[in-house]
């Protein structure tokens, strides 16, 4: 059985054309996937946390991270199996917030998830304002099925990358695929550029 789908079909509504990236539908619902199922995280236990080549590791319970400074950001996001949702509103802690004053030569990083799921980026796609790590959706707690208690959030790139139930970041000098880049997906994943699949 094949582990890449080519996504949803439907029609493609009139949108303004700086909103949708070629081949994706607009869904009012928002369809759950995964690479796994869901795991049951205790907040008692569930921590946050920055490692790897950096001054001083970080950490947070999840009673410091909801103390930290939360904003409330609405976002266009936009699945590698061809659905988009617009106007999306998450409540979350910016990744500038948590990067803030630390010491690094990392220029990639590792998300890392409960459940064992992996996915990497470039550390500029996640400062300036382009990345949270979100606990609340539509202004409720993040379901579990959606990545809760909490979701890293990038919406600028496909929506594998913005890695449900994570559980840290670990910063690396160069890049190494995560769970899907080893299997068939883009390396970056630019939804406006169609960077679905490796070649692409």
């Amino acid at each position: 059985m094949a582990i890449i789908s080519r996504g949803f079909t439907g029609r493609r509504p009139d949108v303004a054309p700086d909103r949708l990236p070629p081949g994706q539908y607009i869904t009012r619902d928002f369809p759950v996937l995964s690479a796994g199922p869901t795991p049951r995280i205790d907040l008692d236990t569930w921590n946050f946390e920055i490692t790897g080549v950096v001054d001083e590791p970080r950490s947070w319970t999840w009673g410091e991270f909801n103390s930290l400074p939360m904003e409330t950001v609405t976002q266009d996001i936009h699945c590698v199996t061809k659905w988009s949702k617009l106007d999306t509103t998450w409540t979350g802690v910016s990744l500038d917030v948590l990067l803030d004053g630390l010491e690094t030569d990392a220029t990639h990083l590792m998300a890392h998830s409960y459940g064992g799921y992996t996915t990497n980026l470039p550390l500029a796609d996640v400062r300036g304002a382009r990345s949270w790590i979100a606990i609340g959706y539509d202004d409720q707690p993040l379901p579990p099925e959606h990545g809760g208690p909490a979701r890293l959030l990038v919406p600028h790139l496909y929506f594998w990358k913005s890695a449900k139930w994570v559980r840290g970041i670990e910063l690396m000098v160069g890049d190494r695929q995560g769970f899907w880049e080893r299997n068939g997906y883009h390396d970056y994943g630019d939804p406006w550029r169609e960077q679905r699949y490796w070649g692409d």
